[in-house]
């Protein structure tokens, strides 16, 4: 699963970009990687673990939510459909 959201670039401000991968580790859990920051930038990545898919699915949902209330538009949407 992978999501990429960006903001609408302005006249003097680089648009801002967030991205949320679920991926499946080595330990039978599921990892949200988000990762954020300012287009052509070095960005920040924080790892979260879950036990199920379905958890880190409900999370990565919520991420996905307020990112989008916070002004940031869909770019991409690849893996499983995540409904509201």
């Amino acid at each position: 699963m992978r999501i990429y959201m960006q903001t609408v670039a302005e006249q003097d401000k680089a648009p801002r970009y967030y991205q949320l991968n679920i991926q499946q580790d080595l330990i039978e859990g599921w990892t949200l990687v988000r990762e954020w920051g300012k287009l052509g930038a070095g960005g920040r990545v924080k790892h979260d673990h879950f036990e199920s898919l379905e958890n880190a699915l409900e999370a990565c949902i919520k991420v996905r939510d307020v990112q989008l209330e916070r002004g940031y538009q869909l770019m991409f949407t690849q893996g499983q459909e995540l409904s509201a």
